[in-house]
Formats: C-alpha cells, structure tokens, sequence
C-alpha cells in the first residue's frame, strides 16, 4: 500500500482450490481475530480498515463453506454465513496487499497470474512463522492500528524470507473424514492466530 492509498484498506487475499474448505476458514478466521471486513459481511465497520476475502485456483464457484469446515468455525467464534465461493482471477491478487495461500502450489499460482504479486505472497503457515521472527521494533508504534501494522508486516516478511519450509502446505480435506477436516482445520488456525498476534502487539 503505497503513501497515497493511506486511506485505503489494507487488503488480504486468501486462496486455495476450490474456495469452500481452507481459504474461507483462512478468511472467517482473520476477519474474527482483526475485526475486519469480508465478502457479505460488515465486520470493520462501514469503512473498515483491514477486508479479507478468500478465492480458489479451481473454485466450486457458488458453493457455500463445506459443511464439516463450517461447523468447525462456528466452534471457534466465527461467522460463516454469506459465503459464496469465488474463482481466483488476476484482478483479485493484483488488488491485494498481501496473498496467503494454503500450499505452496497456491502461492505460485497467484505470482504466475500476477508476477509483481511475488513479494506480497506467501504461504499462510510461512508468513505466520515470518511475522512471528519480526522484530516489533521494525513494525509502527504503540499508537499505529492494527492495519498499519499487518501492512508494515508484509515487507518485514519478505525481507526475511529465505527457503520454504517442508511443512508449509495445509492439507486439503475436501471430501475426507471429520478427522481430516480438524487436521486441517489444526494447521491453518495456529497460523491465523499467529499472524493476528503480530499484527496487535
């Protein structure tokens, strides 16, 4: 987000295939811990400063949350009504101040659509373990919003990327067991957690 879009939401883009297991989690999840916005939702408020949506590669477009995904949100606080899954095009990646895809797969995906996305996208687990090695010297003040300080997280993050982890994808449940859906559901809510820490210190 450059000086004259200071006014501007800071924007999130989460993706992954087909858009109605991980990526909406990924989305409902950050908009509950931010206070942010969402497709269909008024979270923020009415200009809200941080708005997180959600797209997938190879998207069930118009589908809602897969029902066992759903229930697990619900569980833990969040909103999943209103949801309609989105194909992921160039226009959305480009708009957004920052990608997290749930596998690397994803990730590349997004840069090959939108080269210039390439320093702004990351996995969700690898941003989530780049954010929590950010000095929060290097982040805005006590008085900075949480937007600003999640927008000043992007740039710290790439900087001190170097080479990705093993462990850096979430398991697609689509179609799996419930057991599959909570081990899922077990990998990308530590992460959400993890990135909505650094983003409120």
């Amino acid at each position: 987000m450059s000086p004259s879009d200071a006014h501007a939401p800071v924007r999130v883009l989460a993706v992954c295939t087909g858009n109605i297991c991980r990526s909406p989690a990924v989305e409902r999840l950050l908009a509950l811990g931010l206070g942010a916005a969402y497709p269909g939702g008024q979270g923020g408020g009415l200009a809200p400063a941080v708005v997180v949506a959600s797209a997938g590669t190879g998207a069930l477009v118009g589908s809602p949350i897969a029902p066992p995904m759903a229930a697990l949100l619900r569980e833990h606080g969040a909103v999943t009504d209103g949801f309609v899954a989105r194909r992921l095009t160039p226009a959305m990646v480009a708009e957004a101040d920052l990608v997290l895809a749930l596998t690397r797969r994803h990730r590349a995906a997004a840069v090959e659509l939108v080269p210039s996305a390439v320093r702004r996208a990351f996995t969700l687990r690898e941003f989530a373990r780049l954010v929590t090695a950010v000095d929060p010297a290097q982040l805005p003040g006590a008085d900075s919003t949480t937007a600003d300080r999640l927008a000043a997280l992007v740039p710290a993050a790439a900087a001190a990327r170097g080479f990705p982890a093993g462990d850096d994808d979430v398991v697609d449940p689509y179609g799996g067991s419930a057991a599959l859906y909570r081990r899922s559901f077990d990998q990308l809510a530590p992460a959400v957690r993890a990135i909505v820490a650094a983003a409120r210190r």
